[in-house]
């Protein structure tokens, strides 16, 4: 069991994850998985055995049974609570053991990750820590995401084998030098929103701006290098424009697979707005690009596309 890892939520972004888990840790460990959609894990399992022994699992509790490292990325606040809290198949119903290590990475609130921790805390399930991730499918697949970290102020936190625990299991997903302390329980959490929050309200602008430009006749190739190389130059529009043709790997240019669902987004947004209320922050952006997120995420061209289809959503010309 000490040298067992557990993974659960084998999706978009979990299945990147997983498959450098399965290639980083040593061939003699186990890997167990789970998740709702059973084929995903069926499909890891047989692309991915061959780097050492996968079992497929019916349920958190069963994974916490068997591993003492456990990775977790799952779509929502409340499923969350279902993979950690639940009495008969969550973690928290499965033998008590402090020495178990469980790194959340879903886009949560910060309330849902302190209760969650807290009360795993208090059962002597193990130590919770709240590590959300950035970099999309692309970062996940590559080992190259950015991890957030929130740790809980407990005695274990002062463990040299915990802390090498912890370095190990992200290192084998993420750049080293894109692994963040950000302080606290749910600090990790704060840190996502708060980026999440800017990557949407400027994706919007970039859409909307160069939107303006192509429309007053400028060359959409033209007024992007003009945006690049001055003030208005961000990632966003560097890496997702959403203009089709601009930049050759943005999800826009491939017929807008990949990248981050419209979907995602308003969930995304509605964490920040929510963030927002509840620090006592003044927010003037967000809720107005909430708005639109909601609209597109309905709209029958932006189903299931990537977010950056807003552009199309605004009627931009092609």
């Amino acid at each position: 069991m000490a040298n067992d890892f557990g993974f659960i939520g084998i999706g978009a972004m979990g299945y990147g994850m997983a498959m450098n888990i399965r290639k980083e840790i040593p061939n003699s460990s186990t890997l167990f998985i789970t998740d709702v959609f059973r084929p995903s894990c069926e499909k890891f399992k047989a692309e991915f055995s061959s780097h050492g022994p996968i079992e497929i699992l019916d349920s958190a509790r069963e994974v916490a049974e068997r591993a003492l490292t456990i990775i977790s990325i799952v779509p929502s606040a409340n499923n969350v609570r279902q993979v950690y809290l639940d009495n008969e198949h969550g973690i928290i119903a499965a033998k008590a053991n402090p020495d178990r290590l469980m790194l959340e990475c879903s886009t949560i609130d910060v309330e849902t990750a302190r209760d969650v921790g807290e009360t795993l805390i208090k059962a002597n399930a193990g130590l919770y820590i709240d590590t959300p991730v950035s970099g999309g499918v692309p970062g996940a697949l590559a080992g190259t995401l950015s991890f957030l970290v929130g740790k809980a102020k407990t005695a274990n936190n002062s463990s040299d084998l915990l802390s090498k625990r912890l370095i190990t299991v992200i290192s084998a997903m993420a750049t080293p030098e894109k692994i963040f302390y950000c302080g606290g329980l749910g600090a990790g959490l704060a840190a996502k929103i708060s980026n999440n929050y800017l990557c949407g309200t400027i994706l919007l602008a970039t859409a909307e701006a160069m939107n303006i430009g192509i429309r007053s006749g400028v060359d959409k190739h033209v007024l992007y290098e003009v945006i690049k190389n001055s003030t208005g130059q961000s990632f966003m529009c560097d890496h997702v424009n959403p203009v089709p043709g601009v930049v050759p790997h943005a999800p826009s240019s491939r017929d807008y697979q990949g990248g981050f669902k419209a979907q995602m987004m308003v969930k995304d947004m509605t964490l920040g707005v929510d963030a927002a209320k509840v620090t006592g922050v003044r927010s003037t952006l967000g809720p107005a690009a909430l708005e639109v997120y909601k609209e597109a995420a309905m709209d029958p061209r932006c189903i299931n596309r990537d977010v950056s289809v807003i552009y199309r959503f605004l009627d931009g010309p092609e």
